[in-house]
């Protein structure tokens, strides 16, 4: 009878794509732990020794109702975790013990060998660089929107007068709350006009906007690709997610091939595309979110997305 390793799953409280995973790991029998590390404390508990011989991880990871024998786990889902925030300490102490948490916890778990993540945190880490993400796009063959980050109001205004029609995009998606509102941050039209002094105060990226007639959303999971086209008539589809409509697109062998070298390049195993589709049909890259959502383009388009990461998470199909 073949040992039912457990899988761990690592993600916030309320995460509707990780139940869809769950509930197919379910289905294979896969015992699952699921944790969130803001749990740390009675509802999460790690232990774990070092120093075996040969040399191992000997311990367990424990929540109020599983056990996961460490040395025992097959695969990692590190989906979308949150870290504790200690707010009933004092601020000095509240960064100590969240450190702990990280490197303790996080050490552990990333010490562990002969498993497979899906994906790495610290390659999630290294591949949610946009300024990297592009000069790599351009390594396997994409063709990337002309594109300034800066914090040089002059070269801002210039490259957008050069450009023509510019988009403003955010370097990386940060929640925050102004006068107490949460705010996010859109893909946004700009002009010269616009840019002022206030530019200098952090790096900016402005990219000439793509004359396009459709979004695509593709999703690689291990050795399957899922790609979704998104029709709508919005800058930023996520704007509005009841003004799109969905067709399941057949990628180009080339553009697919792109896709998985630059997963593999990355040392992930699976991520989530963004690309745009111009008027002659060619592919112009957009970005890369290495733990991106997609539940809802399965229950839209019926792709078998959430078996894709079971199959992943059961077998290990390692890279």
């Amino acid at each position: 009878m073949t040992e039912k390793r457990p899988v761990l799953v690592a993600t916030e409280a309320d995460d509707t794509t990780a139940d869809m995973v769950i509930t197919e790991l379910n289905r294979r029998d896969v015992p699952v732990v699921r944790f969130n590390p803001a749990d740390i404390g009675k509802d999460l508990t790690v232990s774990a020794r070092f120093g075996a011989c040969p040399a191992s991880v000997v311990g367990q990871a424990r929540t109020l109702s599983r056990t996961a024998d460490l040395p025992r786990v097959r695969s990692v889902y590190w989906r979308r975790p949150e870290w504790p925030s200690f707010s009933h300490l004092s601020p000095d102490d509240s960064r100590f013990a969240a450190a702990q948490v990280r490197y303790g916890l996080g050490g552990t778990l990333y010490a562990l060998d002969n498993l497979l993540w899906v994906n790495h945190p610290l390659r999630i880490a290294a591949a949610d660089y946009k300024p990297a993400q592009l000069v790599l796009a351009q390594e396997v063959g994409f063709t990337v929107p002309p594109t300034l980050v800066t914090n040089d109001p002059v070269d801002a205004r210039e490259f957008i007068r050069v450009q023509g029609d510019t988009i403003f995009k955010t370097l990386r998606w940060t929640p925050y709350r102004r006068d107490g509102v949460p705010m996010t941050g859109w893909a946004a039209p700009v002009t010269a006009d616009e840019i002022d002094d206030s530019v200098r105060v952090t790096p900016h990226l402005f990219q000439a906007r793509v004359d396009k007639v459709a979004d695509l959303r593709v999703l690689i999971v291990g050795r399957h690709t899922f790609a979704v086209r998104i029709h709508s008539q919005l800058l930023d589809w996520r704007k509005d997610y009841s003004a799109l409509t969905y067709t399941v697109e057949h990628l180009p062998d080339g553009v697919n091939k792109a896709l998985h070298t630059y997963l593999d390049r990355l040392e992930l195993v699976a991520g989530s595309f963004d690309l745009a589709v111009d008027r002659e049909g060619d592919y112009w890259w957009l970005e890369l979110n290495p733990n991106g959502q997609w539940g809802w383009l399965e229950t839209e388009t019926g792709l078998p997305m959430s078996a894709a990461f079971a199959d992943l998470l059961t077998q290990g199909d390692r890279r």
